[in-house]
């Protein structure tokens, strides 16, 4: 068990760098190594309760920004769409949950590729917070649904990221709930997303540093096909056998 947690304490390290380098990432990165290194399972639980800290950090410290009237509906309409992606986690067979969260992550780093925005007001919003739940408890990976919807309505860049801090607190304390009253808080994950804790906040620390030596534009291109790789390595073991 300790190989597989200082495994894990290494790819939460490199997903919170990379969190902070280019102001995405911590999921995408960390959910499909730790699915390979581990179980599908295990790594959706373990990123939740290690990606916590750093939401909470930064919702606090940038509270006064937030846009609490969008980010409370937001949590409410994800709550909403978390108990499919429960349904899915506990009874997909762990097949499939490679191919979905390698499916995920190809399809968010394009989507961020791409610089999606999606427009429509309050509807749509409420409808990407639904389907961003679902991935919360499923795949793990609900940050992209949401950027693409808040690139659409044109928030300041400190808006932008309160509001975003805000609502992933909330969603990620919420599918904690989920996973613990779904059976799926398990001893494992419960180890490596503990050990992954200290590793987002020094990887967090790690990426800040090098945040002004890199050059960003091209780091976040390298970021964005590193994530279309491990994508289609997370799931193609899955399609193959």
């Amino acid at each position: 068990m300790v190989p597989l947690l200082l495994t894990g304490f290494a790819i939460v390290l490199l997903a919170a760098a990379v969190q902070a380098v280019t102001g995405f990432g911590f999921a995408l990165v960390a959910v499909p190594l730790l699915a390979l290194t581990n179980d599908p399972r295990t790594a959706v639980v373990a990123v939740g309760i290690a990606g916590m800290l750093m939401s909470i950090m930064v919702a606090l410290t940038e509270r006064r920004y937030a846009r609490w009237r969008l980010a409370l509906p937001l949590i409410g309409a994800s709550a909403a769409g978390m108990p499919l992606g429960l349904l899915v986690l506990a009874q997909a067979p762990e097949r499939v949950l490679l191919v979905l969260i390698g499916a995920a992550v190809v399809g968010c780093a394009v989507l961020i590729w791409r610089g999606l925005r999606i427009a429509g007001g309050w509807p749509v919003a409420v409808a990407v917070g639904v389907f961003a739940g679902s991935l919360s408890t499923s795949t793990g990976t609900n940050g992209p649904p949401l950027v693409a919807a808040f690139a659409g309505m044109e928030m300041a860049p400190r808006e932008f990221r309160a509001t975003l801090a805000a609502v992933f607190t909330g969603t990620g304390v919420l599918s904690l709930v989920g996973f613990a009253l779904a059976g799926q808080l398990t001893g494992a994950a419960a180890q490596v997303g503990l050990v992954g804790v200290p590793a987002a906040v020094a990887g967090w620390w790690l990426g800040n540093l090098l945040f002004r030596r890199l050059p960003t534009g091209s780091f976040r291109r390298i970021v964005l096909a590193a994530l279309v790789a491990s994508g289609v390595l997370t799931a193609a073991p899955a399609l193959a056998g």
